[in-house]
């Protein structure tokens, strides 16, 4: 089965690239793949995310498993068409954890023929920009909801709100 399967780069512009795939490969493969027409040089650490509709990221699939335990997800280990295997189905790809290249990547078609050449890009839009966008992570501010316990009735959650510089900790005090 050839998948073909449309990768778009989160940033202002739109970086978008179409492949095709054979989907009984790796998502290892994917991961080269991707790599490859982006113009990196497939080097750094990577993940694929499962999500739903809303591109809500869900379980990690690492390109090298950190996990002992048998049967642990990781890039080589399963395929394309375990993860994505209907036409709209979804992954979120992650590359190089410094920088955060993010991809929205989405299955647009799946076909019985098979190709030779595969895999192969398909459409090229946009241009990748030199950097990496900053990515911002914002916390919820926490409300008295949050604390069932009254853990942080003294104001400063940690606690270590009582002085400006750690020499002004006594240790014999601790």
């Amino acid at each position: 089965m050839v998948f073909k399967i449309r990768v778009v780069l989160d940033v202002k512009e739109d970086v978008i690239r179409t492949i095709a795939i054979d989907g009984s490969k790796t998502l290892e493969d994917l991961h080269k793949t991707i790599t490859n027409v982006f113009g990196f040089n497939g080097q750094q650490m990577a993940s694929f995310y499962r999500t739903d509709d809303d591109w809500n990221q869900g379980e990690e699939i690492p390109l090298i498993s950190m996990d002992d335990t048998p049967g642990a997800l990781a890039m080589d280990t399963t395929t394309i068409d375990q993860n994505i295997e209907d036409s709209g189905e979804k992954l979120i790809y992650v590359y190089d954890f410094l920088e955060l290249w993010t991809f929205f990547v989405e299955l647009i078609e799946v076909t019985e023929t098979t190709e030779d050449e595969l895999p192969k890009l398909i459409l090229s839009i946009g241009d990748i920009p030199e950097k990496a966008p900053e990515k911002e992570f914002k916390a919820s501010r926490k409300t008295d909801d949050d604390d069932p316990y009254g853990l942080n009735e003294f104001g400063d959650a940690d606690g270590f709100d009582e002085f400006d510089n750690i020499d002004d900790i006594d240790p014999d005090f601790y």
